[in-house]
């Protein structure tokens, strides 16, 4: 890899790190930079796995404000992601590259409707709340074990956009702020990429690149403190619009590099 290319890399990197954060989709940018730039898709996807856990960390970190007293829902959230990461990270080293190309698509779109009618189902949550109904449906918290579970198969299986699903799914199924959900959206997905990163390096060493992993995770790491840093101040409208945006656009680059 040459020293331009090697820049290329490290600033798609910082990118990744930075819309990660913010929404979720960063691998959309670096996954195919590094096709671009001749990295095998098989190492390029596990290679990059790897270098976004850094951003991961200082993304989570950043919004640790967002998430003072939601011990309780991220300690029944989180082993979901772990298990799913992990079934998804091994159906990646069985299964041939074309396995997902067609339902991964719909869940993104799935995901974004979603995101658009979050504010009609938490407006409707308030109401009830108000009218004196402060129960949550039986079928919510169900609904979000299996959702945070498939997010994290998908997640640890190949990882764009999974962070536009999760939120899809807590934007539906959550009368939190959209910010806490962005809370939570980094802290499973930080469990994703850790868990898929160890299976990789146990199972899958003669695929990673480790200029690739330093390069794109020292790009992540810078991208997630300014991520973060941008991500808090975003007003929810702006956030909700950028989400959808970065969601049609996964859609379309999806389909593009898997005709």
């Amino acid at each position: 890899m040459s020293f331009w290319s090697a820049v290329a890399v490290a600033f798609a990197g910082m990118a990744a790190g930075m819309i990660n954060v913010v929404v979720g989709s960063g691998t959309l940018i670096t996954f195919p930079t590094l096709l671009f730039f001749g990295v095998n898709p098989l190492v390029a996807n596990v290679s990059n796995n790897i270098g976004l856990v850094a951003g991961g960390v200082t993304g989570s970190w950043g919004y640790r404000h967002e998430l003072t007293g939601q011990a309780p829902t991220l300690r029944r959230l989180m082993p979901l992601s772990f298990v799913g990461s992990v079934v998804g990270a091994g159906l990646l080293l069985v299964l041939p590259a074309t396995a997902f190309k067609a339902i991964v698509p719909i869940l993104i779109l799935i995901a974004l409707i979603l995101v658009v009618a979050g504010p009609r189902l938490q407006a409707r949550s308030q109401r009830q709340a108000q009218d004196g109904d402060r129960s949550t449906p039986s079928w919510h918290a169900p609904a979000m074990g299996v959702g945070v579970f498939v997010a994290g198969m998908y997640g640890g299986y190949f990882g764009a956009a999974q962070g536009v699903l999760l939120m899809g799914l807590f934007s539906a199924l959550s009368s939190e702020s959209l910010q806490r959900l962005n809370g939570y959206k980094n802290v499973l997905a930080l469990v994703v990429n850790v868990v898929a990163a160890a299976v990789f390096l146990l199972f899958a060493r003669d695929s990673i690149d480790w200029l690739v992993v330093l390069l794109v995770g020292g790009g992540a790491f810078v991208g997630g403190i300014v991520g973060a840093r941008v991500g808090r101040r975003i007003p929810p409208p702006v956030l909700r619009a950028l989400i959808i945006t970065i969601g049609l656009v996964a859609i379309i680059k999806l389909i593009w590099f898997t005709a």
